[in-house]
């Protein structure tokens, strides 16, 4: 079974699995799934717990051992094994598919790991290891639903934010949900009347937003000019490396002409499938490709050898301007063709 982390609550009420799958790359989600299943298991009996890390170092018949061995004065268990990022392979899933098929009735295997391409939950491994588990999908909420993830964490609050105030709230908390929990409980205690306006957000928090270039690139590719000059702001704030920018946004100009170009003979579908175009990042390359014809797109390019030329170069000669240039030229609504399909 498949669930979102924001549907756990409900799933634990009815019943508890044997196993659990908690994988994302959200760090709130991630921790606040796996309290949730140890609290609900300390409710049934499950009152010892064990922590391995599947590394290079882990010897896995502890892990069987622990998972099997129980004697009649033994407790009932939970063991968690963490899975280091990118650490799923063949090899290791194969590992835990055999773990979880015999398994102790009294014990309770949590396995944590990062998000997973779809390449890897289509393996046959894992798709033996998720039929027997209770995958629970621990994501970063997609912008788009940001400030319904903000609104409904106020709601279980019992705050009453206005919708300009969801917005500000979910635009000053971008990609670091554990400050938006802290920033919420914060306001919980400031205002016992739960009502929280523009005004009230101004005189008690700070923006706690983290940008990196992928979400640049993102705001490039939908075209989105106010929020990608937004992002680069706070990027050079932060005084992050230009030479980190430049390699990522060529990497995406080189791979948009090419599509850009495939497209003059190919159905998008194809094109999209040919360079492994993730089916929610598709919606963001479409806007791109919509908007960019093959001279813009050499045009961009052009600039963007001019940010790398200055940057490593003319280090006196401030470097932003021209990243902020470019960052403008790639979203403007210049073009606007009908792609075949």
């Amino acid at each position: 079974m498949r669930l979102y982390a924001d549907k756990l609550s409900e799933t634990l009420n009815r019943s508890l699995s044997a196993v659990y799958l908690i994988l994302g790359n959200e760090p709130l989600l991630i921790q606040e799934s796996r309290l949730a299943i140890e609290r609900k298991a300390r409710e049934q009996g499950f009152t010892e717990k064990y922590r391995f890390n599947a590394d290079a170092s882990l010897n896995w018949n502890e892990v069987y051992d622990c998972c099997q061995s129980m004697s009649l004065f033994s407790q009932r268990q939970i063991v968690e094994i963490e899975v280091a990022e990118n650490g799923f392979n063949a090899a290791l899933g194969k590992e835990l598919a055999s773990l979880t098929a015999t398994l102790s009735p009294d014990v309770l295997l949590v396995i944590i790991g990062g998000k997973l391409a779809k390449a890897q939950e289509n393996t046959a491994w894992f798709k033996t290891l998720s039929a027997q588990a209770c995958w629970v999908n621990c994501l970063t909420p997609e912008l788009s639903r940001l400030p319904q993830f903000v609104a409904a964490r106020c709601r279980a609050l019992g705050l009453k934010p206005d919708n300009e105030a969801i917005q500000m709230l979910a635009q000053w908390h971008e990609g670091n949900l554990l400050a938006l929990v802290q920033s919420l409980e914060k306001l919980v205690l400031l205002y016992p009347d739960g009502q929280l306006t523009l005004l009230r957000l101004e005189e008690s928090l700070s923006r706690h937003n983290q940008f990196t270039a992928f979400h640049w690139i993102d705001a490039l590719l939908e075209g989105k000019a106010n929020r990608a000059q937004r992002i680069l702001r706070q990027l050079a704030a932060e005084e992050t490396e230009v030479i980190i920018l430049i390699r990522t946004v060529q990497k995406e100009l080189f791979q948009l002409l090419q599509m850009r170009q495939a497209i003059e003979t190919q159905a998008i579908g194809n094109v999209f499938n040919q360079y492994r175009i993730w089916q929610t990042k598709r919606p963001l390359y479409s806007a791109a490709l919509q908007r960019l014809s093959v001279p813009q797109l050499r045009h961009l390019l052009q600039l963007l050898a001019q940010c790398e030329l200055l940057a490593k170069t003319q280090y006196s000669q401030p470097i932003w301007p021209l990243i902020q240039q470019l960052s403008l030229q790639c979203c403007l609504p210049q073009a606007n063709v009908a792609l075949p399909t």
